[in-house]
């Protein structure tokens, strides 16, 4: 589904155009091979994994920062793989990691208020800019 808005949003490449008309429950070698094909057609380098994962966490904070993703999405669309590398990105990431299904309702409203104020203090502070682009809260 990434891939279609991708079209709409006006970039167009053999491989992305096959990549959006997959099904949905295509073969992951397929899909990594097409994605990393887009890329090269489309002139946009493969991040390393560090990379990438600063820009989850920005493109999270930004969206949360936005009120355009709740904290319950950033917390469910963290994974604790992802490497912090300033204060901010690490506290982002602690406090998020907080999160549980078990936190009690009395406790919620002030994990919730910790991870926008961190949200906001990475959003300040980060190189990488806004324009990233935040996760869509759907679930295509």
């Amino acid at each position: 589904m990434l891939a279609a808005h991708a079209l709409v949003d006006g970039h167009d490449s053999p491989a992305l155009r096959e990549l959006a008309g997959l099904p949905r429950r295509s073969d992951e070698t397929e899909i990594r091979e097409l994605y990393v094909q887009a890329l090269h057609e489309l002139g946009i380098p493969l991040p390393d994994e560090e990379a990438a994962g600063r820009c989850l966490l920005t493109r999270l904070a930004f969206g949360l920062a936005k009120d355009e993703l709740s904290p319950k999405d950033v917390a469910d669309r963290l994974s604790m793989t992802v490497a912090a590398r300033t204060q901010e990105e690490t506290r982002f990431l602690s406090v998020a990691a907080d999160y549980s299904e078990w936190i009690g309702p009395d406790d919620l409203p002030g994990w919730e208020n910790d991870l926008r104020t961190a949200a906001h203090s990475l959003t300040a502070s980060t190189d990488l800019g806004a324009d990233i682009g935040v996760p869509s809260s759907r679930r295509d």
